[in-house]
């Protein structure tokens, strides 16, 4: 059933993503006079589940039976429909190519342009509608758990970051992408009472894209209830006590307890606990207690995630400009930040490149169960993607016929039909190239 829902997710934005980038197209080329023959969602080679044609229109509107995206073939112009026929023929009023270039610079922005629209109407709306939650750095009061890449770049448990090449970072969920996104020299961070500079090597930078996130909320591991199958249910542990030690050892972190049980498969193990008081630690009664993991190394307790019981919320809410004026924001912020990680891509040495992925990829960002704040986010992300990457001044994408046309306004200089078909067909070889490759990541990542 998940597979399912994360299935007809994708499907629906995708499908509502390219109806308004093809919109776009489709706009500017009624507004300045050109034909459209046809405007589909999905392809249809050989055949279309569905089309109508309206009466008095020149354009065909329809559903295709491939699910690989959507196309409007505006007349005259040279696309992925290839149709060199109709460009034997003399240009007619009516046809793209027969339209002074600043027109067909529109028509050919007109999706990119669209799509960035969308993806501000979406997180105004998203704004608007539920606000934005967040949990501000300072407000993580008992420092950073890090993972195996964090420690071994020098970061440690009970970390407090102060800077990221010089910039305090406001949210503490994006620490990670701010340090892989600006490729972060020196991290400053709140140790023991003292600030002292952490330096990233840059060969580290292939394992803080792939693996996992750097810094995780340092909660301790305070004990929620224990399950009814547990092995542990006449240990003694009670709701509210705090792990503070596992086998003589200070494990104030959740991560720390999970992370050493697991090592300690179908084992006895030592756990002090603080317990008759709140979440604070001082002033507790340190309990110890004898328990044993089963087969996976966990203990049959349940902890408690909220992280409300241990860290300020910071909630803000957006009147309907307000949030407008913040989801524009939000929106030229995603494409800078996606900018910065297609820069990593193009670099080998950071190992970006693994991360490419293709509709299994974009699957898997969706939940498994139904949530519309998430689908409206992913949406909007998507609809980023989508432009920056048509923006790409590749031949067959919408950059790379906008690059020719800019070329023709600058110097007057048509490129010649012949060029533009050689371009268009070399710009989808590359394209399904791209194409595979991503494909073949997904496949790689499912069988790792």
């Amino acid at each position: 059933m998940e597979v399912f829902l994360k299935i007809v997710q994708l499907v629906l934005a995708l499908s509502l993503l390219v109806l308004v980038h093809e919109f776009g197209h489709f706009i500017f080329a009624k507004l300045f006079g050109m034909k459209v023959d046809k405007f589909y969602l999905f392809f249809d080679p050989w055949f279309s589940v569905a089309k109508y044609k309206p009466k008095n229109s020149d354009t065909e509107y329809g559903i295709g039976w491939l699910p690989l995206g959507g196309y409007c073939k505006i007349a005259g112009m040279i696309d992925e429909s290839m149709d060199k026929e109709a460009l034997k023929k003399e240009p007619q009023p009516w046809e793209f190519r027969a339209k002074p270039a600043w027109q067909r610079f529109f028509v050919l922005f007109g999706g990119v342009l669209f799509n960035l629209i969308l993806a501000i109407v979406l997180y105004g709306s998203i704004l608007f509608s539920w606000g934005e939650s967040y949990i501000k750095n300072s407000d993580v009061t008992t420092g950073a758990a890090v993972n195996k890449v964090a420690y071994d770049i020098g970061f440690r448990n009970g970390d407090k970051i102060v800077s990221v090449n010089g910039v305090e970072p406001d949210d503490f969920a994006q620490i990670h992408a701010m340090i892989i996104r600006s490729q972060a020299k020196e991290v400053k961070v709140l140790r023991n009472g003292e600030v002292i500079s952490i330096f990233i090597d840059p060969v580290f930078m292939p394992a803080m894209l792939n693996g996992g996130k750097m810094f995780e909320y340092g909660i301790p591991f305070v004990i929620d209830s224990v399950a009814a199958d547990s092995p542990n249910v006449a240990a003694g542990f009670l709701k509210g006590d705090v792990i503070s030690m596992v086998d003589s050892t200070a494990m104030p972190f959740f991560n720390e307890v999970s992370e050493y049980l697991q090592k300690r498969p179908d084992s006895r193990v030592e756990i002090a606990v603080l317990r008759d008081s709140s979440k604070v630690a001082e002033g507790k009664k340190e309990v110890v207690l004898e328990a044993v993991t089963d087969s996976l190394g966990r203990i049959g307790v349940f902890a408690d995630a909220n992280l409300e019981d241990f860290y300020k919320i910071t909630t803000r809410e957006y009147s309907l400009f307000a949030a407008i004026t913040a989801g524009f924001n939000k929106a030229i912020s995603t494409v800078a930040n996606y900018w910065q990680e297609l820069k990593l891509i193009v670099k080998p040495e950071t190992g970006a490149y693994k991360s490419v992925g293709s509709f299994i990829a974009i699957g898997s960002l969706f939940p498994g169960s139904w949530n519309w704040f998430f689908f409206w986010n992913i949406c909007a992300f998507l609809s980023i993607i989508l432009a920056v990457m048509n923006i790409l001044p590749i031949p067959a994408l919408d950059g790379g016929h906008i690059l020719f046309t800019l070329f023709e306004m600058v110097t007057g200089k048509k490129p010649s039909d012949k060029f533009l078909e050689v371009a268009q067909t070399v710009g989808m070889v590359i394209l399904i190239l791209l194409m595979v490759f991503a494909f073949g990541n997904d496949i790689f990542r499912l069988f790792k």
